[in-house]
C-alpha cells in the first residue's frame, strides 16, 4: 500500500504502464455493462445540470429521450452516477467513427465549458472510493488490455498518463509525492 496524504493506493499502481488505445477499445469505459454510469461526486451533479444545454447538441435522439425519461443522473447524495441507456452506455456519450466519446469533454475542448468531465471518468482506470480516506484502486478490465499493452510498448506509466486528472483531484503537491513514492517502489523491486 502507498499512503499519500489522505489517500491509500494499491501497490500495483506504482508499476503499471497504461495509455488509452481508443482505436482498439472504442471507448469501452463509457459503455460498460453494469447498469450504472460514471460515479459522480455530489457537486458534479450541478456541473452536469449546467452543462447539459451546451452538450445536448452532440447527443443522439435516443440519448436525449433517455435523459427526458430517466433524468441526467441517478442515485442519491454520496451515491450519484450518470444515467445509462439499456444498462450500458452513459447518456452523455456520442459516437465518433465508431468510438464512444464524451460530450462534456468535446464541449470543454471546444472552449464551451470550463468543466471537463466527471473526475471518475477522467481518472479511469483508477477508481477512488471514499472510506474516511480516499482508497485508490486500479481497475484492470479486459476492455483496457490494449491500453495496458500500449503503455508497456511506449513505456508510459499509469501515474504519468493520469497526471492531469490526479492533479485535478488531489493537487500538485500530492501528485509529486505520489510519483516519488511510485519511483521508490519501482526501485525496490
Amino acid at each position: 500500500m502507498l499512503i499519500i496524504g489522505e489517500a491509500v493506493i494499491d501497490d500495483e499502481v506504482a508499476h503499471a504502464s497504461f495509455c488509452c488505445d481508443l482505436a482498439n477499445c472504442k471507448g469501452a469505459c463509457c459503455t460498460l455493462e453494469g447498469g450504472r454510469g460514471a460515479p459522480l461526486e455530489d457537486d458534479e451533479v450541478l456541473e452536469i445540470e449546467k452543462a447539459y444545454p451546451i452538450v445536448k447538441q452532440y447527443l443522439d435522439e435516443k440519448n436525449i429521450s433517455a435523459i427526458e425519461e430517466s433524468g441526467l443522473v441517478d442515485g442519491s447524495p454520496g451515491d450519484f452516477a450518470t444515467t445509462c441507456i439499456n444498462d450500458r452506455a452513459c447518456v452523455f456519450t456520442y459516437l465518433d467513427g465508431g468510438v464512444a466519446k464524451c460530450s462534456f469533454e468535446r464541449a470543454y475542448l471546444n472552449g464551451d465549458l470550463d468543466w471537463r468531465k466527471p473526475i471518475s471518468c477522467h481518472l479511469f482506470p483508477l477508481r477512488v472510493r471514499r472510506f474516511g480516506t480516499d482508497a485508490i484502486r486500479y481497475e484492470q478490465i479486459s476492455e483496457c488490455a490494449s491500453g495496458r499493452d500500449r503503455g508497456e510498448a511506449s513505456d508510459i506509466k499509469l501515474h504519468d498518463f493520469l497526471r492531469e486528472p490526479l492533479i485535478r483531484k488531489f493537487g500538485r503537491q500530492w501528485y509529486e509525492s505520489f510519483v516519488l513514492s511510485c519511483k521508490n517502489k519501482m526501485n525496490h523491486h
